[in-house]
């Protein structure tokens, strides 16, 4: 969905073009012009906005209750404008300044209840940078889902429900439906967020695995032509000094997966969201273990063959400075008692030995 608003600046002239054409059924209603511009301001309001603080009580269970039902609110009005727009006649001028005040009341009840979340004291601390993020998120990709919407009604000549017309109101039903998805608390939005980290982790170290199984050189058992001076396929598999070097990167990607599950599992136990300080630094480990997983990917790439010993040098280096600053923020905080110390600590001693390994390996192409 995104993919798609981001293209969309690009074809303005060509959209505009099409919502004059003759081929659809007359002019585009200016309501409908008037409502994607109401909500392109909306979503940039969202996107740059944060929560303000507040003296009242934060209640927790209505805030979610009062959430859900504007969500719900606003996947029927992208209902009713799709329907009303779906088979000839076009709605007259009244009904569309309707459908376009309901959407908008409905969108903008929805953020407006985002902007309930509280950065305040005491029970509202729960409420962390972690939860609003993907509160917010939420919120915004329901409003984008609208905008495209609008955007697929006022470029498709009207004839009958266009496949694409289908694809955004579902959308916008699937976005509206993962308000019930969402964690309530920042321990538990910490702990989603780390498990989807995790996971990515997960299935970039069992891919380079299984290409490491799966490389072979074809021609391993010729000898090199004379006059080439080595064979022409050195491009699709790893030399054997590449190999040296290829296990302690995935020692370095191996010690990115177990940090993860360590501390996710140290979060689960230990982890609370009952007052600011904890807040902050379930917060802090959010925010830095989302370092790890483009870095892993990155480090990753660079280790396919033809492999440039200085590049993957340089990406296990920034991993490596990921996962010493993930493990030293863990330490003093209240997820680690000393129960947790020990993976800590031989973790920092693994990532360690990888990284001096591959120092060694690579020390020549400096």
């Amino acid at each position: 969905m995104r993919r798609s608003l981001e293209r969309a600046p690009r074809g303005v002239r060509a959209r505009e073009r099409m919502e004059r054409e003759p081929g659809a059924a007359g002019p585009a209603p200016a309501p409908l012009r008037h409502l994607r511009e109401a909500l392109r301001t909306a979503l940039a309001r969202i996107r740059d906005g944060e929560s303000r603080e507040s003296s009242e009580i934060f209640e927790q269970q209505r805030f979610w209750d009062t959430l859900g039902q504007t969500f719900k609110a606003t996947s029927q009005e992208a209902t009713k404008l799709s329907l009303a727009f779906s088979r000839p006649p076009l709605p007259s001028a009244e009904d569309c300044q309707k459908l376009s005040e309901g959407v908008q009341n409905a969108v903008l009840a929805a953020a407006t209840v985002y902007y309930w979340l509280p950065k305040g004291q005491g029970e509202a601390a729960r409420a962390g940078t972690t939860l609003r993020k993907m509160v917010r998120d939420a919120t915004a990709e329901v409003v984008e889902g609208m905008i495209q919407l609008t955007d697929v009604i006022l470029s498709t000549p009207l004839q009958s429900l266009s496949q694409e017309q289908l694809i955004s109101t579902g959308s916008i039903w699937e976005a509206c439906e993962q308000i019930s998805h969402l964690p309530q608390d920042n321990h538990a939005a910490v702990l989603s967020a780390m498990a989807a980290y995790l996971g990515v982790v997960r299935d970039a170290v069992e891919e380079m695995e299984q290409a490491q199984r799966e490389d072979q050189d074809p021609y391993s058992d010729i000898m090199e032509d004379e006059e080439l001076g080595s064979r022409g396929n050195r491009d699709t598999y790893w030399s054997e000094a590449d190999r040296k070097l290829l296990s302690p990167c995935m020692g370095l990607m191996k010690a990115s997966k177990a940090c993860l599950k360590k501390l996710l599992g140290a979060v689960k136990v230990h982890g609370k969201a009952d007052t600011p300080e904890q807040v902050a630094q379930l917060d802090d480990l959010a925010d830095i273990t989302n370092e790890i997983s483009p870095s892993v990917d990155e480090l990753a790439l660079s280790m396919y063959p033809p492999m440039n010993q200085l590049s993957v040098r340089l990406n296990a280096a920034k991993l490596a400075s990921v996962l010493k600053k993930v493990l030293e923020i863990t330490k003093p905080s209240h997820v680690c008692p000393p129960s947790e110390e020990g993976w800590v600590q031989f973790l920092t001693g693994a990532v360690d030995h990888n990284m001096n390994k591959i120092k060694d390996f690579t020390q020549s192409e400096l």
